[in-house]
């Protein structure tokens, strides 16, 4: 079962072409916060094309000697992909570096000095420059006020496909790892188990779009009865101002982070969110996570696999706002380019798909 995750918006799909290359998508860690200036860590801004995050890492530690996990950086960026991100590593290993680093394919665009290491998650968020192809002008117009209104209103923050291997199916090995019992050995394992964990999650997260879709396209009465919820609750998620409904018990935190707290009062809650204060979080299911409570609980427990106990658990962010949206078309090329900046953990083809409404799943030939 692969599931096929709901739109929250209700336009009618896009056409365009596009490809994850270093051509044509760019991207550039923000990081949490600037180096110190001094201290015992190198930090490297380092631009690289073709080479994903683990390649970085191994080439570092070849070229220094270091053991790969003495190596810090923030978050994992792709291989087919202009990025620039940082990493950190023990000053002493400096001269190594300079002496064994060769590859045309990084380049170290700064260097500072910091009295700590990166750790995995030390980021604000990632700044995309993505170019379209094959998009016609009126297309390319209705993509930029679409992308600007959704600075405003913000988007379902699903994992991209990229999270479930090239068959989309990763999940599915995961799940049995986590059910096995056995410790976890190794990266590979990591990642499938986490490809598992997204999957609840985006499941659950399509659930919840379905439902305040129901709410917002039909009458009340209507939405009770398709939803079989009591006529009193659609009620009270109608007069919520904004989109994605939220439900008493629902985890919340400000935005875009904090300090994390119940829905105890549907209205209130919602006008913060209506105004990008707060979001709601969705489980990341495994060891020591907290649940949501009351009604928000009994729509999450069919996504919360408490045999996955291998990973910590975690609450991520049911929506976000992508920020700084700026566009430029060439109508001779019919191209499109657009930057704009989501927080961490947030996938460009998840906004870029809820525009365009379809999958960017590279197709693979037969």
């Amino acid at each position: 079962m692969n599931h096929i995750k709901t739109y929250a918006y209700n336009h009618t799909p896009l056409t365009f072409d596009f490809e994850q290359t270093i051509e044509r998508f760019f991207v550039e860690e923000i990081p949490l916060y600037p180096a110190t200036g001094t201290g015992n860590y190198l930090h490297l801004k380092i631009k690289k094309t073709d080479m994903s995050t683990w390649k970085l890492i191994t080439v570092l530690a070849k070229a220094t000697g270091l053991e790969e996990r003495d190596i810090g950086y923030a978050g994992l960026k792709d291989k087919s992909a202009t990025t620039i991100q940082y990493v950190s590593l023990p000053k002493q290993y400096e001269k190594e570096l300079n002496k064994n680093l060769t590859t045309e394919k990084i380049e170290i665009l700064e260097r500072s000095y910091s009295k700590a290491p990166i750790k995995i998650g030390q980021l604000k968020g990632n700044r995309f420059m993505i170019v379209l192809h094959n998009i016609n002008e009126s297309d390319a117009k209705f993509f930029t006020t679409t992308a600007k209104k959704m600075q405003v209103d913000g988007i379902p923050n699903y994992f991209g496909y990229q999270r479930f291997g090239e068959d989309s199916h990763s999940y599915l090995q995961g799940k049995e790892i986590a059910h096995s019992g056995k410790k976890l050995k190794g990266s590979k394992e990591k990642l499938l188990v986490s490809a598992y964990q997204s999957h609840l999650f985006n499941t659950w997260l399509s659930l919840r779009v379905k439902l305040s879709k129901v709410i917002s396209e039909n009458n009340a009465k209507e939405a009770a009865q398709k939803l079989d919820f009591p006529l009193e609750l659609i009620n009270a998620l109608a007069k919520q101002p904004q989109f994605f409904k939220l439900f008493l018990g629902d985890l919340i935190m400000p935005y875009p982070f904090g300090k994390m707290d119940f829905v105890k009062e549907m209205l209130h809650s919602s006008e913060l969110f209506k105004q990008g204060k707060i979001s709601p979080t969705g489980l990341l299911s495994g060891a020591n996570v907290e649940r949501a409570k009351s009604d928000a609980y009994h729509l999450e427990s069919a996504y919360d696999d408490k045999e996955l106990s291998s990973l910590k658990g975690d609450r991520r962010f049911a929506w976000v706002w992508p920020k700084n949206v700026e566009t430029t078309y060439q109508a001779d090329s019919k191209q499109l380019s657009i930057d704009f900046y989501l927080p961490k953990g947030s996938y460009a083809t998840t906004f870029l798909e809820e525009i365009g409404k379809f999958s960017l799943k590279p197709v693979k030939e037969k």
